[in-house]
């Protein structure tokens, strides 16, 4: 499997250059080599690296191909994103965490089980809770099974599928808690009682309601536009609608009601500006975050308000489909992760 050879340096010298190149279909998958000032320690090289090479392929490893940090290799995959379908904030974010996190400078094809163990031990320790950090591991399966394809790199999938058995069965990951968080009338009294006394540059009380009303997220909300608005047929376009594989182009139109409208009609029009809601979807989220604060509201976000909204369409009567028209989801699977219906609601047929 491998050779040696001796080939005289500049000094006078002689360094002794083993080298492991293998097959597979005629063509070279993995080439090594190694030099050293010994013919003894070359031989020794050898016969680790061979020793080494024949243990990975007995545990069906793949052997050869590119050799790659952690970090190395999430920066590749990084790099093959798409222009015309750019990832969202989130994915970024979760590849920047594990492109920089404690594995980052360690060779993935020498990362064990054990690795995949303590690296989520030591998560769980800095206070990520189990659902992210299964996040984590998702991300490290997507990024290995890409370098794998494109890089021919050696990854090791069958330790991290070991190690995720293991936490799973430990409870150190799982999957995200579904959320049920309805908001009662009081809170949804007080709070749009707040955001309304303290009206700034940001139309709080406005944008809160329309979320009710619509089941917008708040980065839709501030993409809306007043030239894809048709009162008539009471709907909107959404462009760019949130998608799993495809964003870009995916417009859609949703259905509006009446008093969502009201809200639209008493926005100025500024010159110039083609966006109803022109503000930093960040900045609403915060403001949002500021007022449930400090009225004292717990665990109630921005977000939950979609929740509510979706909830509200079913209790008055809408059937799946018809809901999907005002939130524009593609599945009632996915749909009914936003539905939580109080039993008194529910109408009488």
């Amino acid at each position: 499997m491998g050779t040696i050879t001796a080939r005289r340096r500049k000094d006078g010298t002689t360094g002794y250059t083993a080298q492991i190149r293998l097959k597979r279909d005629g063509k070279i998958v993995h080439n090594e080599s190694g030099t050293f000032g010994r013919r003894s320690l070359a031989t020794e090289w050898l016969r680790r690296r061979e020793s080494e090479l024949d243990q990975q392929r007995s545990r069906g490893e793949p052997v050869g191909g590119k050799r790659m940090t952690v970090a190395e290799m999430v920066a590749c995959y990084e790099g093959r994103e798409r222009q015309d379908q750019p990832w969202g904030r989130t994915k970024r974010a979760d590849l920047a965490r594990v492109k920089a996190g404690s594995l980052a400078d360690k060779l993935v094809h020498k990362l064990t089980k054990q690795d995949f163990i303590a690296y989520t031990e030591q998560r769980r320790k800095s206070g990520a809770g189990p659902a992210t950090v299964s996040n984590d591991l998702i991300w490290f399966r997507q990024v290995f099974k890409s370098a794998a394809a494109v890089e021919n790199a050696q990854v090791p999938l069958a330790a991290l599928d070991e190690a995720a058995f293991y936490l799973r069965s430990e409870r150190l990951i799982g999957k995200p808690k579904k959320r049920d968080r309805r908001m009662t009338a009081t809170e949804e009294k007080k709070i749009l009682k707040y955001l309304d006394e303290r009206r700034g540059s940001i139309p709080m009380g406005d944008i809160a309601r329309f979320a009710l009303l619509t089941a917008r997220r708040q980065e839709e909300i501030t993409r809306l536009r007043w030239e894809d608005l048709s009162k008539s047929k009471g709907v909107a376009l959404l462009r760019d609608v949130k998608h799993p594989t495809h964003k870009i182009g995916n417009n859609k139109k949703f259905r509006m009601p009446a008093s969502a409208w009201e809200i639209i009609e008493r926005q100025p029009k500024i010159k110039d500006e083609p966006l109803i809601f022109p503000f930093e979807r960040k900045s609403i989220g915060a403001a949002f975050t500021r007022a449930v604060r400090f009225l004292g509201i717990e665990d109630l976000h921005f977000h939950d308000l979609r929740h509510e909204a979706t909830s509200r369409l079913f209790e008055r009567g809408y059937n799946i489909q018809e809901v999907a028209q005002f939130t524009l989801h593609e599945s009632w699977t996915t749909l009914k992760r936003y539905t939580h219906l109080r039993a008194e609601d529910v109408p009488q047929r």
